[in-house]
């Protein structure tokens, strides 16, 4: 099998990697491929899921945790630096057998290093019945893209958070509940990381395809598909955000956001705090159809928001409505 290698070392975003499966799968005449790769804290759910039902984008904003959805069918699941991510790529377009070759070998793999993993399932790898790796899979013409998730260790605090309530009292037990049913493969081996990602490589590859900066071009023009709000938020119907606080000598506040594919369509304020000036055209009607975004929002505010309400710093009121 051969590895496909990048021109760089630097992380990128998850959207690259995926795009970067695409170009393999569509770009390249080879037979079988293979590659790792690893991301800054990221969710990453399926083609067909609700964004809203599925990751605390509260969560996430609040932890710098990105959100993107992928091609590939199945649930949400977390990533970060401390876990590693595998592509495969194939000519086969047979499902059941492009799965089950693709959990054999990683499954052999972590055999051989002496931990006792099993495929199990449709899609899953176990080790002593907890789930260390999970996969998903979707076709290109003349394609099989299989890319799976192993958990060599994560941020257990950030998986539970940014799929569940942020209730401090839910998230910890879903840490406690997650934690009995997953598997962390540094629990199980003394290998480190890097040297599990070295051996990964040199027992299922045996040759390698280096990638030209042209290459990496192409992937980033497949990659801008994935970054458009369209792709990531899909159909997703309009949903309401709604954002409670009280602000020390202001006021309290209840604020409704209306949004559509992450773009603020409406924003109304509630609350007890004082109004000095025009809070409709002043501060209401430029919220309107920009994205939900810390950026946007404060480019789009005045630089001054006390002289419509009472007391209210424009930082605060970001933080209200973010």
């Amino acid at each position: 099998m051969i590895y496909i290698e990048l021109p760089f070392n630097q992380i990128r975003q998850i959207t690259f990697y995926l795009a970067m499966e695409e170009f393999v799968a569509r770009k390249l005449d080879l037979d079988e491929c293979f590659f790792m790769w690893q991301v800054e804290p990221t969710v990453l759910f399926g083609r067909n899921q609700l964004i809203e039902n599925e990751v605390n984008l509260d969560y996430c904003r609040k932890h710098n945790i990105k959100a993107f959805r992928r091609k590939s069918g199945g649930g949400c699941v977390y990533a970060d630096m401390s876990n590693v991510m595998f592509s495969y790529i194939t000519k086969d377009e047979n499902v059941s057998l492009t799965f089950n070759r693709y959990l054999n070998m990683v499954t052999k793999t972590l055999q051989k290093l002496g931990v006792e993993a099993e495929a199990s399932g449709r899609n899953d790898i176990l080790i002593h019945g907890k789930k260390v790796s999970g996969t998903a899979f979707y076709h290109v013409p003349g394609r099989s893209i299989v890319h799976g998730t192993m958990l060599y260790d994560t941020n257990m605090q950030h998986m539970v958070g940014s799929i569940t309530p942020t209730d401090a009292k839910l998230v910890s037990k879903g840490v406690q509940s997650v934690r009995q049913h997953i598997a962390l493969l540094k629990d199980h081996t003394n290998i480190s990381l890097p040297h599990f990602k070295a051996f990964v490589r040199q027992e299922l590859c045996n040759d390698k395809h280096v990638l030209s900066p042209d290459d990496v071009l192409a992937i980033e023009e497949i990659e801008k598909e994935y970054l458009t709000p369209e792709f990531i938020y899909g159909n997703n119907p309009r949903y309401t955000a709604i954002r409670k606080q009280r602000i020390e000598n202001v006021g309290e506040f209840e604020v409704r956001i209306e949004m559509n594919k992450n773009i603020v369509k409406q924003v109304n304020i509630m609350g007890d705090f004082f109004l000095t000036g025009d809070i409709d055209n002043r501060l209401l009607s430029v919220l309107k159809n920009i994205p939900y975004t810390e950026e946007a929002i404060r480019q789009a505010l005045p630089q001054r928001v006390d002289d419509i309400i009472m007391n209210l710093s424009k930082e605060d009121f970001i933080k209200l409505i973010i």
